[in-house]
């Protein structure tokens, strides 16, 4: 198979890529660019360990050919934060509600979370429930995820806090 250069920003630095055109983007951030928050989980877009943000919308990275991400923005939990690696206020939020259990769903959550906060900084407990509907936690810690998404949406209106993701 003949190797294409996939171009694309992740968590705000231009990155570019040799791959096989049937490689997923969760390859490419896991494998060639060391971006292991990234979780692979289910493999078939059921699970949302994989949710990354792509030109400001969440999507399963298992799902994205390598080549569908070509001149896309990408933010991966590691590049919530902003380039200072500050930790997002739903990465602390996550942490004080105790919703980070065994941590394997966390990033993907998190994701999925920044995702609808971007979109509504002040949800519902069913609107949250159906913002990481796609995101599967083993441990059932969901009490603490949606305590944590309505912890960091106030943490969030603090003041010099903006929804905005850092990266994007």
């Amino acid at each position: 198979m003949v190797p294409i250069t996939v171009s694309l920003k992740v968590n705000g630095v231009e990155r570019q890529v040799q791959t096989a055109p049937n490689r997923r983007l969760l390859d490419v951030l896991r494998d060639d660019l060391g971006l292991m928050g990234t979780k692979e989980g289910c493999g078939i877009g059921e699970c949302g360990a994989c949710t990354v943000l792509m030109n400001g919308r969440k999507v399963n990275s298992c799902m994205v050919l390598a080549g569908q991400a070509e001149g896309a923005l990408v933010v991966t939990i590691e590049g919530l934060g902003g380039p200072d690696e500050r930790l997002h206020p739903l990465q602390r939020a996550f942490i004080e509600a105790g919703a980070v259990q065994c941590g394997f769903c966390t990033p993907g959550m998190i994701m999925s979370a920044a995702d609808l906060l971007e979109k509504n900084p002040a949800p519902s407990d069913e609107e949250i429930k159906s913002a990481v509907a796609g995101n599967i936690c083993r441990c059932g810690a969901y009490a603490q995820i949606i305590d944590a998404v309505k912890l960091a949406a106030g943490l969030m209106k603090g003041p010099g806090q903006g929804s905005k993701t850092a990266a994007s």
